[in-house]
C-alpha cells in the first residue's frame, strides 16, 4: 500500500542548517534524509535509507555480475591483525582506537584488508579454490581532523569494499579488470560522470592503482588530464624530466650580494637589474632554485629534516610530498629546527657555498637533499649561497652539487607535458567515488596467506582491493541533482517512483488521489502519498519540491472533472490529463 505522508516519520525544515557548506548537506538535512549527531556523524532517516538501499542494490547486482560473493565483517576489530601489517601505527591519528573493560586494544575499522585476508587463510588452502572475489557493504570509521561537507567527508561512512584472491599475477589482472568493468557499469547506471585516473596506492600499498573521480567544483581532489587521454591525480603525476646537458666549458658559479630579497620575485627583479643575462633574455622564476626545509615525523616519533630543491616558479604540493614521504607525517621546519642547524641560513639556503658548506651527497649538514626531476645534470640555477644576504649565479647541477635523489614534490601546472606524450595537461577538481588497487602479495605475505599450487608447493596468494564510497556517492548525486527549490533525484535511486499530492478541501480530490495511489502501487510503482488533510497546497508543493521525487501527480481542483496534473521535476514540464490515463502515463 502507498506510504502516507500523514504518518510517515518525516519533518522538513524551512531553514538551512548552520553548518552546511554545500548543497547536498543543506538539502539532505532540510528534506529529512539525514540528521546530524556529531561532527561528521549522521543518523539516517527513512527517506535517506530508501535512497541508500537503492544505490546498494545496484552495487550488489553488479558485484554479482562480476562473480563476487557478499560477506559482512564487524566494524569493531582487534588490534593484532593491524599490528602485523604495521597499520595500527601507520594510520596515525586517523584511526579510532579503544579498549574493552579488560584493557584489550580494538579499533573501528577504516578498511578491512587484514580480516578479509585472514578469513580466506582460515578457509582455503588450494589453488583449486581460486580465483575468489568477496565483498561487503559496511560502515567505516576515520577520525577526520576536519569533517566537512556533510556526507562528502565524514567520520562514519558506508563503503563497498571487495577483495580478489588469485594464485598468479595473470589471475589478478583478470580479477582487477572484472571489478573495474563492474565499476563502470555501476557509475553509468547511477548517472554519474566519472574519470578514471592513475593514482597512488598510499597506505593501502600494492602496485597498480586507479581512482574513479567525479568532476565537480566541490571536489577535494585535483587531477590532471590531457586531450590525448592521459589522466592522473596530482599525487601520481610523473614529471617529464629534461635531458641532461653537457657541463664542460660552463663558467664558474659566481656569488653576489642580494640584500632584501625575501621572495623569488624580489630575487628575479634584482638579478635582472644588476646581473642581466648575456643572451638578452630576462631572468624568470624558473631560473631560480628554491630550497624548502621540511620536517618528517616518523611513526616511531623521531624527527628528521629534509630539504627539497625545486624551480622557483613552482610550489611544494603537500599531497605529493605526503605520498613521497609516507608513512611519515610532513610539516614545515620550525624555528627550533633551524636553531639546531646553524649551517642553514634561513632565506639563503642552497646546495653549495663558497665556504664549503654543501647539501646532497657530500653534505656537511647531515640533511638529505632531494630535488625536483627538472634539476638534471647541466642545468644552471640562481640559488642561495648559504651566506646571509648572498645568492649564487650559474650553479650547475652535477658539477657544483649532487643531490641525494629526486622527488615528485612540486605542483603541477596547466600546460605541463603528460608523461605518456599525449600533450599538455589541464587541471580539474574531482571527488573520489571509487578506487581499485592491485595489492599484490603485501598482505598475504605478512599474514601468511598461502595455498598449495598445482605442483603441491606453497604459493603466496596475490590480492586486489576495490572500494566504492556508498554514502559519498549519495551526496554527490544530490550535489548534482537539485535546483533552487530542492532535490531532484534520478529515477533509478529516487526514494519513491511517484509523489501523489492531494490538495484543496474537496473530499473528491482525496478520494481520487487515494484511488490513484492504490492503482499505482498495484502497477508496482513505489508511491509516496501526501494525504495530510489540513495542510495548505503551498506547503505540500514546497515539501514535494524539497524531497525530490522526480514525478509528482497533483490531484486538486480538476478532480471533480476527472482531471489531474502530472509534474516532471526533472524538466519542469506540467501537463493536465484525464485521471483515467494517469497510471498508464506513469507506468509507460
Amino acid at each position: 500500500m502507498p506510504t502516507r505522508l500523514s504518518n510517515y516519520f518525516l519533518r522538513t525544515l524551512r531553514e538551512d542548517p548552520a553548518d552546511a557548506e554545500v548543497a547536498s548537506h543543506r538539502l539532505l538535512v532540510r528534506a529529512g534524509y539525514i540528521r546530524r549527531q556529531a561532527p561528521g556523524v549522521f543518523a539516517w532517516l527513512p527517506l535517506g535509507l530508501r535512497v541508500k538501499a537503492k544505490i546498494e542494490a545496484i552495487i550488489r547486482e553488479e558485484m554479482t555480475n562480476a562473480g563476487a560473493h557478499e560477506v559482512h565483517f564487524p566494524a569493531l576489530l582487534p588490534r593484532e591483525p593491524y599490528e602485523a601489517t604495521n597499520r595500527w601505527t601507520e594510520y596515525g591519528d586517523g584511526l579510532f582506537r579503544l579498549q574493552d573493560r579488560k584493557g584489550a586494544d580494538y579499533l573501528l575499522a577504516p578498511t578491512h584488508e587484514e580480516v578479509f585476508t585472514l578469513l580466506v587463510k582460515d578457509l582455503y588452502n588450494s589453488y583449486k579454490d581460486l580465483p575468489l572475489s568477496i565483498y561487503q557493504i559496511q560502515d567505516k570509521y576515520r577520525d577526520e581532523a576536519r569533517p566537512r561537507a556533510g556526507l562528502l567527508r565524514g567520520r562514519e561512512f558506508t563503503m563497498k569494499d571487495a577483495y580478489s584472491f588469485d594464485i598468479s599475477d595473470e589471475g589478478l589482472d583478470a580479477s582487477y579488470q572484472a571489478q573495474r568493468d563492474a565499476y563502470e557499469r555501476i557509475f553509468t547506471r547511477l548517472g554519474l560522470e566519472y574519470v578514471i585516473v592513475k593514482a597512488d596506492a598510499g597506505a593501502m600499498g600494492g602496485s597498480k592503482s586507479e581512482e574513479f573521480l567525479h568532476p565537480t567544483v566541490v571536489g577535494e581532489d585535483t587531477f590532471v588530464r590531457s586531450a590525448g587521454g592521459y589522466a592522473a591525480n596530482v599525487e601520481a603525476f610523473t614529471t617529464v624530466a629534461p635531458e641532461p646537458t653537457p657541463i664542460d666549458g660552463l663558467p664558474d658559479a659566481e656569488v653576489f650580494d642580494s640584500p632584501n630579497t625575501p621572495t623569488i620575485a624580489t630575487l628575479v627583479d634584482l638579478a635582472n637589474a644588476n646581473h642581466p643575462r648575456p643572451d638578452g633574455r630576462e631572468w624568470t622564476a624558473a631560473d631560480t632554485l628554491k630550497n624548502v626545509v621540511l620536517a618528517l615525523v616518523h611513526v616511531d616519533g623521531t624527527r628528521e629534516l629534509v630539504i627539497v630543491g625545486l624551480p622557483g616558479d613552482r610550489e611544494v604540493e603537500m599531497k605529493r610530498i605526503e605520498v613521497a614521504f609516507a608513512p611519515a607525517e610532513v610539516e614545515p621546519a620550525t624555528e627550533a629546527d633551524f636553531a639546531k642547524h646553524p649551517g642553514l641560513v634561513k632565506g639563503y639556503i642552497g646546495p653549495w657555498s663558497p665556504d664549503g658548506a654543501v647539501l646532497g651527497e657530500a653534505s656537511t649538514t647531515g640533511i638529505r637533499y632531494l630535488v625536483d626531476p627538472r634539476v638534471v645534470d647541466g642545468t644552471e640555477w640562481i640559488t642561495g649561497a648559504n651566506l646571509d644576504q648572498k645568492h649564487v649565479f650559474g650553479l650547475i647541477a652535477g658539477r657544483d652539487f649532487v643531490a641525494d635523489g629526486t622527488i615528485e614534490a612540486s605542483n603541477v601546472l596547466p600546460g605541463d607535458p603528460a608523461p605518456d606524450g599525449s600533450g599538455p595537461v589541464e587541471l580539474a577538481r574531482g571527488m573520489e567515488i571509487g578506487h581499485v588497487f592491485q595489492l599484490g602479495r603485501k598482505y598475504a605475505e605478512v599474514l601468511g596467506l598461502k595455498v598449495l599450487d598445482e605442483n603441491g608447493k606453497l604459493a603466496t596468494v596475490t590480492m586486489g582491493s576495490y572500494g566504492i564510497g556508498v554514502t559519498r556517492i549519495l551526496a554527490i548525486i544530490a550535489e548534482g541533482n537539485n535546483d533552487d527549490k530542492g532535490l531532484v533525484w534520478p529515477a533509478s535511486i529516487a526514494p519513491f517512483d511517484v509523489h501523489v499530492v492531494a490538495t484543496g478541501r474537496d473530499q473528491v480530490a482525496f478520494d481520487l488521489a487515494e484511488q490513484l495511489a492504490g492503482d499505482l502501487e498495484r502497477a508496482r510503482l513505489e508511491v509516496l502519498y501526501d494525504d495530510r488533510p489540513k495542510v495548505s497546497p503551498g506547503v505540500k508543493f514546497g515539501d514535494a519540491e524539497l524531497i525530490g521525487v522526480p514525478r509528482i501527480l497533483i490531484v486538486g481542483r480538476g478532480a471533480a472533472d476527472g482531471e489531474v496534473e502530472l509534474w516532471d521535476r526533472r524538466t519542469g514540464e506540467r501537463q493536465t490529463l484525464p485521471a483515467a490515463d494517469a497510471v498508464a502515463a506513469l507506468v509507460g
